[in-house]
């Protein structure tokens, strides 16, 4: 079966990429340098709705690529739903029913738990940054493909980009200090932090960004997390709930995911290959600008024009997060892959953020002084 997937896939590209030129040869037989420049398009959905900011960080990766591959290559990017729902974009383009996928590993949690590892894992103390430098540095591709080719069969190329600042604990209705005012509470999240939070008494619901407002107004969640203060604020947050929560152990070192057919990618020249990847390391990069601002005047804009009350989350629900991650880990690492992945990010954290612990300095201290009491929200 997959031999005749990938001979379908590459008589699809040399078809895209030169047979247009020969049908056309005949009329133009003195314009061969024009025909040798048809670009390819490749078709990548995104998990994420239209007007979500994320939909505009995957159109910046997608911008990129064409303009290092001088318009030869070409990324059409379509918004969740456009052909298969928010959570399947990982079948879609294991089946080859689209080229590439713009997502999260948590929305393929259901095939292994050991997926959430790649982003929404448990927190030894490293940042996102730091934990994006294990995919690279210390491991974490190769793992990455042992999971998703080797032990799952799945025929996908991942990288993993943009390094997510800490995700806020969440949207609330009512003003929560402490684990015993969440307990029963019915909260949206997805990936591991499904299982952290139901440890904590809460009743998970795994919902895409898309769903989770509806759900709100309808009762069938109390609570909920997305990810930032723009992509909460661009599908309405502050409409259903005033109590704003940043900081939170729950999902603290995510990266966007970037998945590609495997062999649309292997069949790709060899310098669009290494445009597709390399353009996802740039990426991250504009992410991370683009997010600084676009996350910071949008808290901004919630507290001063939506009425919405911004805090951070309680030590006592920090505290409780990270047992509740002790309390979890032992029956995951029954299993042996998630076991494997797990121990060589914790060995990276205990090595990598004592690094970056002990050289960070106090960048609170140095705030307060400049802004004296911003801070006590």
């Amino acid at each position: 079966m997959k031999s005749e997937s990938k001979f379908s896939r590459r008589s699809f590209l040399r078809k895209t990429a030169i047979g247009g030129g020969a049908a056309a040869a005949g009329t133009a037989l003195a314009a061969p340098a024009v025909l040798a420049q048809a670009p390819m398009v490749l078709k990548m959905q995104t998990s994420w709705g239209a007007n979500n900011v994320w939909q505009e960080f995957a159109q910046d990766y997608a911008d990129r690529v064409e303009a290092m591959s001088g318009g030869r290559l070409k990324i059409d990017v379509l918004p969740a739903g456009a052909v298969v729902a928010a959570f399947q974009v990982m079948d879609a383009v294991n089946d080859g029913v689209i080229d590439a996928a713009h997502s999260v590993s948590a929305y393929w949690y259901g095939k292994s738990k050991s997926a959430s590892l790649f982003g929404t894992g448990p927190v030894f103390g490293a940042s996102s940054q730091a934990m994006l430098g294990w995919f690279y540095e210390g491991g974490g591709e190769e793992l990455y493909r042992e999971l998703t080719q080797d032990e799952l069969g799945l025929d996908v190329v991942g990288l993993l980009g943009f390094p997510m600042f800490a995700q806020p604990f969440g949207w609330f209705k009512g003003e929560v200090n402490s684990v015993a005012d969440i307990q029963g509470f019915k909260y949206r999240t997805v990936g591991l932090a499904a299982d952290l939070l139901q440890t904590m008494g809460m009743s998970v619901a795994q919902l895409p960004g898309g769903e989770i407002v509806p759900a709100m107004e309808r009762g069938v969640i109390d609570a909920f997390e997305f990810n930032n203060p723009s992509s909460d604020r661009d599908f309405g947050a502050q409409d259903v709930a005033k109590n704003y929560y940043l900081s939170s152990y729950h999902q603290a070192a995510e990266q966007f995911e970037f998945l590609f057919n495997r062999f649309t990618y292997e069949d790709l020249e060899p310098d669009l290959q290494a445009i597709l990847r390399y353009g996802v390391e740039a990426s991250a990069t504009a992410n991370t600008s683009k997010a600084m601002r676009r996350y910071s005047d949008d808290l901004q804009w919630l507290q001063d024009e939506a009425g919405v009350t911004v805090r951070r989350t309680p030590k006592d629900i920090l505290q409780g997060q990270i047992e509740a991650w002790s309390e979890i880990l032992p029956s995951l690492e029954e299993d042996a892959m998630f076991k494997k992945i797990v121990d060589s990010q914790r060995a990276w954290a205990e090595k990598v953020a004592f690094y970056e612990l002990m050289n960070a300095p106090d960048y609170g201290l140095a705030y307060e002084h400049f802004f004296p009491g911003k801070l006590s929200l």
